[in-house]
């Protein structure tokens, strides 16, 4: 079992707690998913070599898309990439919106060193390189010209490292952002790296003082993406993994939005080879892939991403790496795992009380709360999880509470997607023109 430290630990019970995946210490809990690691640790591999890649992670509710995807990117810092983990939502991200998705991707950037917004952190260590390799050219760093050499350099690297597809703004805000700092106007620099990250609320002066207007536009996002991954890697990384979770949000959409949402995954496939180094994973529901009012809908998307099987035998190499549904012995071993990892006070008491038989009992509670004395239990790790946690709480908060007396449990606190899964219906409610599926067509976001 994977050792964590007392923060990680912490942040793993709490998350769990409040029915979230967490963020770090998932290797303590990953149980039964060593091959699915493995495939996407091939994919790492390709990525750090300069190839662009996507893969389409398949599985129902409670199929741990969200964990695997979370451990994926743990997997990829800790080798040195760059990630970012973006959400589906009918809130505030419409995939066929890419200015959206661009400034949650480039907002949400991470890495091993640096959680969230890490944008201004590798532009720094980009600048560092370069000032390094003038110096090591023969430049002295002390004569007034230097920094005038460094701006320059910036310049002259993205466009060669973009094949002259970065847009001119982007040279423009980051010569000046390298000028600001140089002067000390931190503050003003801030402004234009939120802006470089897809901010809409920058200040004129700060755009003007980057001889720029306007905001980034869907219409730009995928060239000013293609510049910030070769900022990436200018900065020392092998590479940028991004994660699209819960990609079946597209179902419940409008019908014109659906069409242009999955024209956009469809336009990001045909493109990855051109994004050396770059990985985007995705994660939907079978109803996502497989029916028409999802991608197979799109006929040349369907095509290109389809799930194939050969009876009980599927290829994990394929474009869908499909994740297989909870059983009553995965879910007992990651609960014994969980057991062993809380961070009790009293450590005696509470193994004595808290037993292996003990937690057995829980899972089959929880098992037949949802289906009965069945396999595959479906939705319920979430609500295990929950359950548990509340459970080991209990005894850690009280010595003299019974713990046995506390079983019975009953699903409780599910969200829609859940509830719907329990009640075996899909994740949208049908239409009479789902049927019909989309049109091909460029999509200009």
């Amino acid at each position: 079992m994977a050792t964590l430290s007392r923060q990680d630990l912490e942040h793993l019970v709490e998350r769990l707690r409040s029915g979230a995946v967490p963020e770090r210490g998932l290797d303590a809990l990953a149980v039964g998913v060593e091959a699915h690691r493995r495939e996407l640790a091939r994919l790492l591999d390709m990525a750090a070599q300069g190839e662009g890649l996507f893969k389409f992670l398949r599985g129902g509710y409670g199929c741990g898309k969200t964990f695997m995807t979370r451990l994926a990117l743990l997997d990829a810092r800790a080798r040195g990439f760059a990630t970012s983990f973006v959400v589906v939502s009918d809130n505030d991200l419409h995939f066929h919106r890419f200015d959206e998705l661009y400034r949650k991707v480039v907002q949400g950037l991470t890495t091993a060193s640096c959680t969230g917004g890490a944008l201004g952190d590798l532009i720094d260590r980009w600048i560092g390189k370069v000032e390094e390799a003038l110096i090591d050219g023969g430049a002295d760093e002390d004569d007034p010209s230097f920094d005038a050499q460094v701006a320059h350099r910036l310049g002259s690297d993205l466009a060669l490292m973009t094949r002259d597809q970065a847009p001119q703004d982007m040279v423009r805000v980051l010569q000046t952002i390298f000028r600001l700092k140089q002067d000390g106007k931190l503050i003003e620099a801030g402004s234009l790296i939120s802006w470089l990250s897809g901010s809409q609320n920058v200040a004129s002066s700060a755009k003007k003082a980057a001889g720029i207007k306007g905001d980034i536009t869907g219409a730009d996002a995928l060239a000013y993406l293609h510049g910030i991954l070769e900022i990436v890697k200018a900065a020392g990384s092998p590479g940028l993994v991004i994660a699209i979770d819960e990609a079946e949000t597209i179902l419940r959409m409008r019908r014109d939005v659906r069409s242009r949402s999955l024209n956009g995954i469809r336009q990001i496939c045909d493109d990855a080879p051109g994004y050396h180094g770059l990985l985007w994973l995705f994660t939907g529901t079978p109803d996502l892939f497989d029916t028409r009012r999802g991608v197979a809908g799109l006929e040349p998307l369907h095509q290109r991403i389809r799930f194939i099987s050969h009876g009980k035998h599927v290829s994990l190499r394929q474009s869908q790496l499909a994740l297989e549904p909870f059983d009553t012995d995965r879910l007992l071993e990651v609960a014994l795992k969980l057991r062993e990892l809380y961070p009790a006070r009293d450590r005696a008491l509470f193994e004595r009380k808290v037993t292996p038989e003990l937690i057995h009992g829980l899972v089959d509670h929880i098992s037949s709360g949802f289906h009965g004395d069945v396999g595959d239990v479906g939705v319920v790790p979430r609500q295990l999880l929950r359950e548990l946690i509340n459970l080991l709480d209990l005894v850690d908060e009280d010595p003299n509470l019974e713990p046995a007396s506390e079983l019975g449990f009953k699903p409780k606190d599910l969200n829609e997607d859940e509830q719907r899964a329990l009640d075996g219906r899909p994740p949208y409610d049908a239409e009479p023109e789902d049927e019909q599926g989309y049109e091909a067509a460029v999509v200009t976001f």
